[in-house]
């Protein structure tokens, strides 16, 4: 069974709980890009998906709340004549994180095995030796103490058609849609099973597939947002508690610095910018149990009565 089958493409996240959950974990990205800069880490984020899948969605979900100066957004387009060149990895080598810095690409140098196979810009023996390419370039990157993040955001035919309707009709929008999107459509099938066969081949233990249900831009944004936020701790020796105060593992710290992994001057200073954000946050939750307090005594007061003439 392909891959792409067995993804549940009718759950939907209501707007309430997208709210919340969208508050929550954007907090906890901001703290988790604080760590990756302050210990020097980098996270590579590579988002793949159907035309009007709603990539651009789930990116902007993800930086909005953050610090611009901690990541860039690579669009990759066609290959320039110079980078067309050199190798195809060579553009996104070149495009990789500094220390302390995430990139994310939209699109990525899975284009070899989507577009570059289905529409033949890429001869069989290329596309097909990619595969381990690949595989290698991730390894490459994973052992160079980067956190690669990748997702492919899974539509059905008739929401994409949907979607491209609705951009058609919509002046703000209208210009995402180009006579390409229409042609690529057509070739559903050969891009489905490039997809399925992508999947099976590059889903490695160090940087596995996330197929993400896109069909609910609501669900599909947090769904984006809480894997980010769950592989960049498994990364990183830490976690969060309940009110959301990113906690020290103190002894995998520990072990992470034994090895030179890890400065223990870069996470003197991740604890204590936390403990800045701990007393802030306890701070607020006193203010808003006295703004609480305070509103049940104002509603608890007798009306005084006006005085009769």
């Amino acid at each position: 069974m392909s891959v792409l089958d067995t993804i549940d493409l009718t759950a939907e996240l209501g707007k309430k709980d997208y709210e919340k959950r969208l508050a929550d974990l954007q907090f906890k990205m901001l703290r988790l890009q604080r760590a990756v800069f302050q210990l020097g880490h980098r996270a590579v984020i590579a988002l793949e998906g159907w035309d009007a899948g709603g990539k651009g969605g789930a990116i902007k979900r993800v930086t909005e709340a953050i610090d611009p100066r901690g990541f860039v957004v690579h669009a990759i387009a066609a290959p320039t004549p110079e980078e067309r060149a050199h190798n195809y990895l060579w553009r996104f080598w070149t495009r990789l994180p500094r220390d302390g810095q995430i990139v994310i690409f939209d699109r990525s140098w899975y284009g070899r095995v989507l577009v570059e196979r289905v529409e033949k810009y890429a001869t069989l023996r290329e596309w097909q030796q990619a595969y381990g390419e690949i595989n290698d370039f991730e390894r490459t990157l994973h052992h160079d103490r980067t956190t690669i993040l990748k997702f492919f955001v899974h539509i059905s035919n008739d929401e994409q058609l949907k979607r491209f309707k609705e951009r058609e009709q919509d002046p703000l929008k209208s210009w995402k849609l180009t006579a390409e999107d229409w042609r690529n459509r057509d070739k559903w099938d050969e891009y489905y099973s490039a997809t399925d066969e992508m999947l099976s081949r590059t889903s490695t233990e160090i940087a596995p597939w996330h197929v993400v249900a896109g069909n609910d831009k609501r669900l599909a944004r947090i769904s984006v947002l809480e894997t980010v936020v769950r592989e960049l701790v498994a990364d990183m020796p830490f976690d969060f508690a309940d009110n959301n105060e990113l906690v020290l593992d103190r002894e995998a710290a520990h072990a992470r610095i034994e090895a030179g992994q890890l400065s223990a001057k870069a996470v003197a200073a991740v604890i204590e910018e936390e403990e800045k954000v701990r007393h802030l946050l306890e701070k607020q939750a006193k203010h808003a149990k006295k703004s609480s307090h305070d509103d049940d005594d104002e509603a608890e007061k007798p009306k005084s009565k006006g005085k009769k003439r």
